[in-house]
């Protein structure tokens, strides 16, 4: 099912084939196999039905995300494609193309992490439209070394590459979730430091991962951040950086450290982007992303004076660059949890504050529970409003109860 947050369904795209080069690609691959994986090109339509742009509330540099199903699993999937301004028209390939296939190889090495989005298959596409409606694909499934190989004889052939990514709703993005606005203007909501510090730790763990198989992830930012108030995914390693093991990879780890503080903890606590402004989607290209917070050494905490002074300490030593390694850093976030009433082997909280975050869990659950209730009502009235030949007494009414409801969800609790 799509998720409740599409508004209907994209009109078809009809792409431009090249003829020429579909029939050389369709000749020089369908006999190629890569041993249990065979390529072979196909109709793009009996592969994936192809809908909706879902990546408009923040664009990427990299590619344009739409919401497609994967007719072989009649399953719903994230699926990214090159954007065509990145082709080459002599087949030689920018970096934007090649960022493909070195997220599909992060994205193979930490597939074990149960907090990075998965990948389902891998390819090229012959469609240049922006929105590919038609045209021919060429599907290797999860078989990353087969789509790295053939790399450049795609490029030759003006193809572009596309990942199939497991689909996460859009209502647990992040940035998504925490913007708002009023008539009075922007709304800034936080996190609640409970769930906050939960989502630390697991991005601190994947971080742990990364940094053990020399990844650095880099492009931190809200836009990449899901989140139901249980478990984090993350999303985007388009300029995520496998290391070699020299003399600068310290300093890569660090810097991994300091962007996680600064791009993500700090606006999830404080409901501020890093630049000090309200949230706003953070420039995205392999250059952005290497100097994008390189110049924030400094958090500024006077908006949130609530927030608890140890968590503004974390984040501040590590905007500062005080703390080298995420091993440090779990050992910091850790001291800090165990001041919101958790354990750990070498931090223990007292028994009341366990209590007392026993209780604000089951808080917050009931709150999240309550919110979509809410939603799910919101939706009941707006589906009536659309009903034909109803009374203006009843039309009012309905307009009535949706323009209180939103004022509500606009001050909610969590975001």
């Amino acid at each position: 099912m799509v998720d409740a947050v599409l508004d209907g369904r994209m009109a078809a795209t009809h792409a431009h084939i090249h003829e020429a080069s579909t029939s050389k690609a369709q000749f020089y691959f369908h006999s190629t196999c890569y041993g249990d994986t065979q390529v072979s090109c196909m109709d793009l339509n009996e592969i994936y039905q192809i809908d909706q742009y879902i990546d408009t509330f923040a664009l990427g540099h990299y590619a344009r995300v739409l919401y497609a199903t994967d007719l072989r699993e009649d399953k719903p999937v994230a699926f990214k494609v090159m954007r065509p301004e990145h082709l080459l028209s002599d087949g030689d390939t920018r970096w934007e193309f090649r960022a493909f296939v070195n997220e599909a190889e992060i994205l193979r090495i930490l597939d074990s992490s149960p907090h990075l989005v998965k990948l389902i298959d891998c390819g090229y596409l012959s469609s240049v439209a922006e929105a590919p409606g038609e045209g021919e694909i060429a599907s290797f499934g999860r078989n990353v070394t087969a789509f790295s190989t053939e790399m450049h004889e795609f490029a030759l052939q003006g193809w572009r590459p596309y990942l199939a990514l497991e689909y996460l709703p859009r209502m647990n993005n992040l940035f998504y979730a925490m913007r708002g606005t009023n008539t009075n203007g922007p709304i800034r909501r936080r996190l609640p430091s409970e769930e906050g510090i939960t989502l630390a730790l697991q991005f601190a763990n994947l971080l742990k991962q990364a940094h053990q198989n020399q990844i650095v992830y880099l492009d931190h930012k809200l836009e990449h951040i899901y989140w139901d108030g249980v478990t984090l995914r993350v999303i985007d390693c388009n300029s995520s950086q496998r290391l070699n093991g020299g003399a600068g990879d310290n300093q890569q780890y660090t810097k991994d450290v300091h962007n996680m503080c600064v791009g993500v903890l700090y606006p999830m606590f404080t409901g501020m982007s890093p630049q000090q402004t309200t949230l706003r989607p953070q420039p995205g290209s392999k250059e952005d992303v290497e100097a994008r917070y390189t110049d924030i050494t400094e958090l500024d905490f006077m908006m949130v004076p609530e927030l608890s002074q140890a968590i503004q300490g974390l984040l501040q030593a590590g905007a500062a660059l005080e703390i080298r390694t995420i091993d440090d850093f779990i050992d910091e976030l850790q001291m800090v949890a165990a001041l919101h009433g958790r354990d750990f082997p070498h931090s223990k909280t007292t028994p009341n504050s366990r209590t007392a975050r026993d209780q604000m869990r089951r808080g917050l659950s009931l709150l999240r529970e309550g919110e979509t209730h809410i939603r799910e009502a919101r939706d009941l009235f707006r589906d009536a409003l659309i009903i034909d030949d109803i009374t203006e007494d009843i039309e009012e009414e309905l307009r009535r109860l949706v323009k209180s409801v939103n004022e509500v969800l606009n001050r909610r609790v969590i975001p």
